[in-house]
């Protein structure tokens, strides 16, 4: 199992605290959640929760994810950066390839993109983009991902879909690693575009045994697309887990990236001091055992 902590809804200056000491505790990585802005009215419910109310405030921070790993890169050797989700139907997926390539070279490869779709009408409308052919559009958008980042360095690409076309086009700097592409989402179109384009799959949030069906989903859809033998990263976020045997449970599901909120597990508070003091003594007794 890797360990990944997670760096949602914290300031950008305390991330770069944090970083460094989750290193040195022994964590593996941090994800990184995505929010371009918070609407005052939403005209959709909030899908993981029971009364479709989302749980923060609008003046809670989300900073860019992208600046802000490109930043902890900067401040740490071995951590790896993910996003956990990109909503990357809201971007243009050239841009957002040239950001990723620079990204993965800046910090030696250590560079992850768990994109989604994002359920708030209003992201769309707000930025120009449309809703309704948004998995479509990710879709398209994950094999632009792909080719840009494919770990060749630069090279010349095109691309000739239903929603992106481009002839050859090269974007330098790229890096010499694939840069991998992780899907986030739990219906059963999620779970399928995962299996069938990702190389991995990221969870919201949940209680273990929603993690477990939908990891035994995964393994259906991917033996369904001839992919089970490719490998493929399973990062979960269980709601419900505290000790060791209770990771090793999830394990043997078959996650293979934990990410975990220490200062929720232990009501650390939430100051820097208090989160330090939780990531590390989650570090002593689960990852110090494991």
């Amino acid at each position: 199992m890797k360990w990944a902590l997670s760096g949602a809804m914290i300031g950008a200056r305390e991330l770069l605290e944090l970083a460094p000491a989750a290193e040195e505790a022994g964590f593996d990585g941090i994800g990184l959640p995505d929010s371009v802005f918070y609407p005052e009215k939403v005209s959709a419910d909030y899908p993981y929760t029971p009364d479709g109310k989302r749980m923060w405030a609008a003046e809670v921070p989300m900073p860019d994810p992208f600046i802000i790993m490109t930043a902890m890169a900067a401040v740490t050797e071995r951590l790896r950066f993910s996003t956990t989700v990109l909503k990357l139907p809201l971007r243009d997926p050239l841009l957002t390839a040239k950001q990723v390539s620079t990204m993965a070279v800046l910090s030696d490869n250590r560079i992850g993109i768990g994109v989604g779709l994002s359920w708030i009408p209003e992201e769309f409308t707000f930025t120009g983009t449309e809703m309704r052919t948004r998995g479509a559009r990710t879709d398209e958008a994950i094999e632009i991902l792909k080719a840009v980042c494919a770990g060749n360095g630069p090279e010349w690409v095109e691309y000739h879909g239903k929603h992106y076309d481009f002839d050859r086009l090269m974007i330098s700097p790229a890096p010499d690693r694939p840069v991998p592409v992780y899907v986030g989402g739990h219906s059963d179109a999620g779970l399928k575009r995962a299996a069938r384009l990702g190389d991995g799959w990221i969870s919201v949030n949940v209680p273990a045994d929603q993690l477990k069906v939908a990891i035994t989903r995964l393994d259906e859809l991917r033996a369904e697309y001839g992919r089970s033998d490719v490998p493929f990263e399973i990062d979960v976020s269980p709601t419900d887990v505290r000790d060791v045997a209770g990771y090793r449970d999830i394990e043997a599901a078959g996650a293979t990236i934990c990410r975990v909120t220490p200062w929720r597990i232990y009501d650390e508070g939430q100051t820097t001091a208090g989160r330090i003091a939780a990531l590390r003594r989650f570090a002593d007794e689960v990852i110090a055992k494991y």
